[in-house]
């Protein structure tokens, strides 16, 4: 039971537009750390900075690369810059989801056998991306809806 003198909570008062980008921005963060992590990145002596021959998956199942966790940890940094106005958390989220789904695409079309393949991404890779870049966009659309009446 909480008392009248506890900590008011920062996310009070917050649009959902700029919580849901923070904590998209979060989780992107984690998983960038995660990547360089031996035991959840596994074999970890096969982690590459880029392209196919990078053998490490995370969690055993998402194949990475050093460059493909610096992306993360990137786009986790660019989310909590943008988080801090609606407009910003707004594209950061549509924007986000848009390229995660021509990711997912490339992904799709793509040798992965191939140098085109620099990543790298496998098919858990590429639901993934799919995934995130419809949950991305939903978010932005539905967290920012206007509502008459």
């Amino acid at each position: 039971m909480a008392h009248s003198r506890a900590r008011p909570n920062p996310a009070d008062g917050k649009a959902p537009v700029r919580r849901a980008t923070g904590i998209v921005a979060v989780v992107f963060l984690v998983i960038g750390v995660l990547g360089f992590i031996p035991g959840v990145t596994n074999p970890y002596d096969d982690l590459r900075f880029a392209g196919h021959h990078s053998g490490a998956a995370l969690f055993d199942t998402f194949q990475v690369s050093v460059l493909h966790n610096l992306v993360h940890l990137g786009f986790g940094l660019a989310g909590l810059a943008l988080s801090r106005t609606v407009t910003r958390a707004r594209a950061y989220l549509v924007g986000g989801g848009a390229v995660y789904l021509v990711l997912w695409l490339y992904g799709v079309v793509m040798d992965a056998g191939s140098g085109a393949n620099f990543l790298p991404l496998n098919g858990a890779d590429n639901w993934l991306h799919l995934g995130l870049g419809a949950g991305m966009i939903a978010l932005g659309l539905l967290t920012t809806r206007r509502t008459t009446g």
